[in-house]
């Protein structure tokens, strides 16, 4: 019987080993670095995300800003813990995904057929995300100057609640664009904005980082694997850098 170690290897070891070895020929002696400590890196150094940051509106309007502003503040109302969503940057994050390859749907598979599709199935709409806010601003307001003769904007928080509620459940007839999937578009990029790295244009001074305790963009916690049971206070990075921050309590 033939000696087991002597079999053929698997292809597994065999990519694995000629990686090794391949790198171990790249490196000679004189090339060579010996690295103490833990080796520190800084993040997206290489390939940093594309980031437009003209000053002012991309994709909105100045009136559907106003509009998105107020829904924005509606939906993260400023309290102990937080600014609103427009002082946040939600309505500057919103507006820069649409004015990008997120707005056009460029990146997604757009052949129909485009039909209502089963729960399962989730959203089949044909509408892309910039067509969904053009249209349900203007349908919104539509709406609220036929019931209330005031732009969105222009009501006051209770009735501003009621309308979104009625908005959430469907129960609202807007003229071009189905209630709850323009509720569903915003909210979803609303908290997006709110929680996203402040590079995108929200999370104004990461102040939804500093609410939650997120350390924020960190290569590693390495540092930190030892201090058990302890409030750590990290300071928010950014892919941007960091913040001084200390936490409260």
């Amino acid at each position: 019987m033939s000696d087991p170690s002597t079999k053929g290897i698997s292809r597994r070891r065999l990519i694995s080993g000629s990686a090794a070895g391949l790198t171990l020929a790249a490196v000679s002696p004189a090339q060579s670095t010996t690295i103490t400590g833990i080796p520190r890196w800084m993040l997206f150094d290489h390939n940093n995300p594309i980031i437009d940051e003209t000053p002012g509106l991309q994709f909105f309007t100045p009136d559907e800003a106003i509009e998105i502003d107020a829904i924005v503040s509606q939906l993260i109302p400023s309290d102990e813990y937080s600014c609103n969503g427009k002082e946040a940057g939600c309505t500057i994050f919103i507006d820069r995904q649409l004015a990008g390859s997120y707005g056009d749907a460029s990146r997604n598979y757009r052949q129909g057929p485009f039909q209502a599709g089963t729960a399962a199935q989730g959203d089949q709409s044909p509408l892309v995300p910039r067509e969904r806010y053009r249209l349900g601003i203007a349908s919104l307001n539509q709406y609220c100057l036929a019931k209330y003769q005031k732009k969105f904007s222009g009501l006051n928080n209770e009735t501003r609640n009621e309308v979104l509620t009625a908005l959430e459940n469907n129960a609202i007839q807007l003229a071009n664009i189905d209630s709850k999937m323009f509720f569903d578009q915003v909210l979803t990029n609303t908290m997006e904005g709110f929680f996203a790295d402040p590079i995108y244009g929200g999370n104004k001074d990461m102040v939804s980082w500093k609410m939650i305790g997120f350390p924020g963009a960190r290569y590693d916690y390495r540092d930190f694997l030892t201090k058990t049971d302890q409030k750590l206070d990290l300071v928010p990075i950014s892919i941007k850098g960091s913040e001084a921050w200390t936490a409260k309590g």
